[in-house]
């Protein structure tokens, strides 16, 4: 049954519990496990998110005036996409946003590699279908701490028509020139508050899974119930 499948699956995403101690009404916690693993791989949970993406878009519920783009640690001791940080082994989960904190676009990586790197290939993730037409993949001005600050970064934001909203390093003098607009910058926090969702489930905050794909699945779950919540306001 799928559903109850489903309603397996879930239960371990809200309540962090082990495969094992699912309850029985949900099916054989190996059928759940091997249900998450699969409709990952076929892109099920991303066809989902994406779907309820492009129905929020059609509503006028993306707020596409502004984006935010983060990076979070997921502690994690073994597997694959693992790396060494002064703050321990984990996964480094890159996200970014709309102007309201709906998760648009996302990439997993190791934790060592440092988050400016990741930067331009998590904004190429966004990508919301629109019936009829190609899929919208281009905010008008995208916001980023300033560990952000790399004029490589700027210029590729602006090749794209994107306009970037990110601070200098205070030990980084500015080149001369009108100063940057930082007005949206305050508003940073949104996107702070979309990790924070995240972490209402208890499953994602730390990583149980080995394979990244078990992983992502959890994190595409959690991003589709969020963007169920925004349907339904």
């Amino acid at each position: 049954d799928d559903r109850a499948t489903l309603n397996g699956i879930l239960f371990v995403l809200r309540t962090g519990c082990r495969w094992k101690d699912i309850p029985r009404r949900y099916g054989a916690p190996t059928t759940c496990w091997e249900r998450l693993r699969a409709w990952e791989a076929d892109g099920t949970w991303e066809g989902v998110w994406r779907t309820l993406l492009g129905t929020l878009d059609a509503q006028g519920k993306i707020e596409w005036a502004q984006a935010f783009l983060d990076g979070s640690l997921f502690r994690k001791k073994g597997g694959d996409a693992v790396g060494l940080t002064r703050k321990g082994k984990g996964t480094k989960w890159m996200l970014v946003t709309d102007g309201q904190g709906l998760p648009l676009g996302l990439q997993l990586a190791s934790a060592q590699i440092a988050e400016v790197k990741l930067a331009e290939s998590t904004v190429d993730r966004i990508r919301v279908p629109r019936q009829g037409d190609r899929a919208r993949t281009r905010p008008q001005q995208l916001v980023a701490y300033r560990g952000y600050d790399s004029d490589t970064l700027r210029q590729q934001l602006r090749r794209r028509g994107i306009r970037p909203c990110i601070p200098f390093r205070r030990n980084r003098r500015p080149r001369r020139g009108r100063k940057p607009d930082l007005e949206a910058y305050r508003d940073r926090w949104r996107v702070e508050r979309t990790f924070a969702w995240l972490g209402n489930h208890r499953r994602p905050p730390v990583r149980h899974e080995r394979l990244p794909g078990l992983y992502r699945g959890f994190m595409l779950l959690a991003f589709a119930l969020i963007g169920l919540t925004r349907i339904s306001e």
